[in-house]
């Protein structure tokens, strides 16, 4: 039978510090109907893999928290009662609150984002490997917004064993125009499609997915693998900054410029 299965996995209990996820989730995937197949991706939400290495954080500490894990102020937008920053974080992902979430989290607490999650993704990809003896991948996702799109869905932030980008460019379409620019985030495709059936709020963190085994690779060091790899070079980035912070870097850089040419006696239009 051709087509894409997506199962939740049953039986993930309240993660917490130290706990042993590969062993957590193998003992779920031994006891499921579906069982653990050659070629099979596992979609696991983020947030079990911060609880397990202990990323939480008193919520008083949550604005803190963000400021810490902030790389870059993209955008700001204020609110009735806060502000909504829009920041690249440690792990270079542009999201609202640097990732700091207080959904799915005892109360009280925030998680932060796994310090590297796509080494996460490897070492939990590599005990799985070794416990079952077949070649699997694994994806750490996240809900993220998206620009010019209402809603949020799941993206991948952490990848091992995965071609995380199917690129079709410099080959033809059934018609034979040549592709210039087709290049799909297969890694982003797959946790959103895992979402629909983990849920946000069902107890469900890890999902799996059978029918797309042509994506897995063996090497988990690859970078092809990395989910990190889906980032966008700032060079390459069209919309690196929101607009009001675009237009105030633009001001600046003109007053800037006014002041380099003053002293020089150049008439200087006000």
């Amino acid at each position: 039978m051709s087509g894409v299965l997506i199962t939740a996995l049953e039986g993930i209990p309240e993660i917490t510090r130290h706990d042993d996820l590969a062993e957590i989730i193998g003992e779920a995937l031994v006891k499921s109907v579906d069982g653990i197949e050659d070629g099979d991706i596992l979609v696991v939400t983020s947030k079990i893999v911060s609880k397990a290495e202990g990323r939480q954080v008193p919520a008083t500490d949550r604005e803190a928290a963000i400021t810490a894990e902030t790389v870059r102020l993209v955008a700001s937008r204020p609110y009735p009662g806060g502000l909504t920053r829009i920041v690249e974080n440690r792990q270079g992902l542009v999201l609202a609150a640097a990732g700091v979430d207080n959904s799915n989290t005892p109360e009280g607490t925030v998680l932060l984002l796994p310090v590297d999650p796509d080494a996460s993704a490897r070492k939990l990809c590599a005990d799985l490997r070794l416990q079952f003896g077949v070649r699997i991948a694994v994806i750490l996702s996240d809900t993220l917004g998206r620009p010019w799109r209402e809603g949020q869905t799941d993206a991948a932030i952490g990848a091992a064993g995965l071609r995380v980008l199917e690129d079709y460019r410099g080959t033809h379409d059934p018609h034979g125009n040549l592709l210039l620019a087709s290049a799909a985030a297969v890694a982003d495709e797959i946790a959103g499609a895992a979402d629909l059936v983990k849920g946000k709020s069902t107890g469900c963190p890890v999902a799996l997915v059978r029918g797309l085994s042509h994506l897995v690779i063996n090497d988990l060091d690859a970078p092809i693998g990395a989910a990190s790899s889906l980032i966008r070079p700032a060079d390459k980035d069209m919309f690196r900054l929101g607009s009001d912070e675009a237009y105030s870097n633009g001001y600046k850089d003109g007053q800037s410029a006014v002041s380099a040419l003053a002293p020089a006696g150049l008439n200087v239009p006000e």
